[in-house]
């Protein structure tokens, strides 16, 4: 390697506030009336490698049930790690416990789907925005009241907010509010999960702005949790598609979108509408057939296969594809895909046809020793027929 990569490299690295390694969250099944037994796990995050760049907005996207929340939850510490690693800013977080991990959390903070469950209905406005301060020891006394105040002008809400209650405010109201909380303990990263799908369009764009603002204001980096693939492309510098809880397509947001590689990806886009109606006539639309498969038992080989219009005899079923760099010709090193084919479905050599589905039985669990199980015979203890 020469020196001028040498040195980018380690540019990137040092550019790097959070780096995920083979992150995975299994949540326990259990099985028992008086002594319970784990007969299985939901395989909610299955390995999964990420890296968030300082100041860079990261977005996240795929179905509901991916795993994509429960990831951002992974992160804060929110959820307990089942194996892999999560380093902030070069600091191991699964190492952390009680006191350290606390302080730590200032510098990462969250925005909830829901900005009226995530604001005790209980607590003004200032006692909402007081309570991380006070817990991290930031503000007191006058100081505390004048930042409360320059927090309410960032977010666009007014001195008088700080009297009110949530329940007196509209939904976008309400997630500045959030997003005012999440700001007044000086972060570095913010989660966000969904933080407009629950508003009105309009207040979406309004809100999507305001985090763009902060973002240049206050040098934020962002994780930002999303299924609006169009709210995605607006504010996101790179994007991670996520199926079933794993990536499958990374990239930067104008390559992903001007190239999408993975058959998922691809259909995922497809189902965006354009407003042009000569050009949505025209355009490649791909329907998938069958539903998202159960986290609990998750399909052998690439999760997608059971879905997919490319899938082939070998490889798809039998051997799980790896986040990789493709030999593309004008596909840059920074997309990357988990497609044993994404050359040969890209060259054309790989044509579309109709993907084999199967009923399941969607209380179906991965047992540990690899046979699966009925969850409603587990649960009321009888022989699945």
């Amino acid at each position: 390697m020469s020196a001028d990569a040498e040195r980018t490299v380690e540019s990137v690295e040092r550019d790097v506030l959070v780096d995920i390694r083979g992150l995975k969250v299994h949540f326990p099944i259990k099985k028992g009336f008086i002594f319970d037994r784990t007969v299985g796990h939901v395989y909610a995050v299955d390995g999964v490698d990420l890296q968030i760049r300082r100041g860079e907005t990261y977005g996240l996207v795929g179905e509901s049930g991916c795993g994509k929340s429960t990831l951002g939850r992974a992160l804060l510490q929110l959820e307990p790690l089942t194996e892999g690693e999560v380093f902030f800013d070069g600091v191991d977080l699964a190492s952390l416990r009680g006191e350290a991990l606390r302080r730590q959390r200032q510098h990462m903070q969250m925005v909830f789907q829901d900005p009226l469950g995530s604001l005790d209905p209980r607590q003004t406005v200032e006692q909402l925005l007081l309570e991380g301060m006070q817990a991290h020891d930031l503000a007191k006394g006058s100081a505390a009241k004048e930042r409360l105040v320059e927090l309410l002008a960032a977010v666009g809400l007014p001195r008088t907010a700080l009297g009110k209650y949530p329940h007196e405010f509209s939904g976008g109201q309400r997630q500045r509010i959030g997003i005012a909380r999440a700001l007044s303990v000086d972060p570095q990263l913010i989660v966000a999960d969904e933080p407009v799908s629950a508003l009105d369009v309009s207040v979406q764009a309004q809100v999507i702005n305001l985090m763009e603002d902060l973002q240049q204001e206050f040098g934020l980096t962002y994780l930002l949790i999303a299924h609006d693939l169009a709210v995605v492309r607006h504010i996101s510098d790179r994007i991670g598609v996520m199926y079933l809880g794993a990536l499958a397509e990374e990239a930067e947001a104008d390559d992903l979108y001007a190239m999408p590689l993975h058959p998922y990806t691809r259909a995922l886009l497809s189902a965006v509408p354009v407003p042009d109606p000569l050009v949505e006539d025209q355009r490649e639309q791909i329907l998938l057939a069958g539903d998202l498969p159960s986290p609990a038992n998750p399909p052998s080989g690439c999760r997608f296969h059971t879905r997919c219009p490319w899938r082939q005899e070998t490889r798809c079923d039998d051997e799980r594809p790896q986040l990789r760099l493709v030999q593309i010709d004008g596909v840059p090193e920074s997309h990357r895909v988990a497609c044993h084919w994404a050359e040969q479905i890209q060259s054309g050599d790989l044509q579309p046809h109709a993907a084999d589905t199967s009923l399941t039985d969607p209380t179906d669990v991965q047992s540990d020793d690899g046979e699966a199980s009925s969850l409603f015979a587990n649960v009321v203890g009888i022989p699945k027929p």
